[in-house]
């Protein structure tokens, strides 16, 4: 791989998770915040998620100082683009913001550089508008915690070239993620189309009073979810039977949620200023016991599938 040199723009979440895992696979990073204040926080994270990592057996001591020593911290986006040959984007979601910084990062870097794009659904077409090289603007789609979740979304633009999206795969490989590549672009990608999908569902059942969330949660935790990981929609689809599920789908489908906008009940619970973890109340009470408890478990859980991922890349490294 031609990559030896990343900027990442942003600190928080998945800015400093994306900076982690450049930095983990033997990359330069240039980690760009607008402030001392910002960069400390992001440094911060990256050193708590190290100890964990630590804590847990999955890397030694010294490994954690390597780390952090290819990263550094830049406060102008000129600084961060010095020399690199892959820029990722991890700033607000707004667009407005991203095609400005985009047009800038297509007027400073040579147009060899790759300018990727961490959005969760914007368009990289629209985002690539008022570059001069729109061939080289892509997403990258890295979902949250970036350090555990193997997904990354590449999508492209009406003008992304192919080789900038191949060039983008074989960069989230070197890094230890599973690239998934999309054959055009469409609003929300892979991922959230199937997620909000789901969400919706979910709601609809619990507005209508047939179950309670908790219910709800159970019966993805302890059914459907637990093939997920193995069989996708369509993969068990295929095991079960598409004339079983086409059965199904010809009574089932006239009977589902059609909302073409948020639910009542989610619009209510925002209203009423309860999002959840972050209010200490959503569909859950969320005490700082059982959010502590939630979060380690999650991990812990995550932390055994990538380990499980690591196992068979060494099987088949061995065939």
């Amino acid at each position: 791989m031609d990559i030896k040199n990343v900027a990442v723009l942003g600190t928080g979440t998945m800015g400093n998770g994306i900076a982690q895992l450049c930095a983990e696979s033997g990359l330069n990073v240039n980690m760009f915040g607008r402030s001392d204040a910002s960069l400390e926080r992001g440094f911060r994270s990256i050193k708590v998620s190290l100890k964990d990592l630590r804590e847990k057996g999955k890397i030694k001591a010294n490994t954690s100082k390597e780390i952090l020593s290819r990263i550094k911290g830049v406060k102008t986006i000129e600084e961060a683009v010095e020399n690199v040959d892959f820029v990722i984007e991890c700033i607000a979601e707004e667009l407005e913001l991203k095609q400005r910084v985009f047009s800038k990062l297509d007027k400073i870097c040579d147009p060899k550089v790759i300018l990727a794009s961490n959005t969760s659904g914007l368009s990289p077409t629209d985002i690539a508008m008022n570059t001069r090289h729109p061939e080289r603007v892509v997403i990258a789609h890295f979902w949250n915690p970036p350090q555990f979740i193997p997904l990354v979304e590449v999508v492209p633009g009406k003008h992304t070239h192919p080789r900038t999206v191949d060039i983008t795969m074989n960069w989230i490989q070197h890094i230890g993620k599973k690239g998934v590549k999309m054959k055009k672009e469409c609003l929300g990608f892979i991922g959230n189309r199937l997620q909000l999908a789901l969400l919706r569902e979910a709601l609809y059942i619990v507005e209508q009073g047939f179950a309670t969330a908790e219910e709800v949660d159970k019966a993805m935790e302890y059914g459907h979810g637990r093939r997920l990981p193995v069989t996708g929609p369509l993969c068990s689809a295929d095991l079960g039977g598409l004339d079983i599920f086409n059965n199904i789908s010809s009574y089932l489908f006239e009977d589902l949620c059609n909302y073409k906008e948020p639910s009542k009940l989610l619009k209510e619970k925002v209203n009423n200023g309860n999002l959840g973890s972050k209010t200490g109340k959503g569909f859950y009470n969320w005490t700082p016991e059982f959010l502590k408890e939630k979060q380690n478990e999650r991990i812990q859980l995550l932390m055994d599938f990538l380990e499980k991922d690591k196992n068979d890349k060494s099987v088949e490294r061995n065939i």
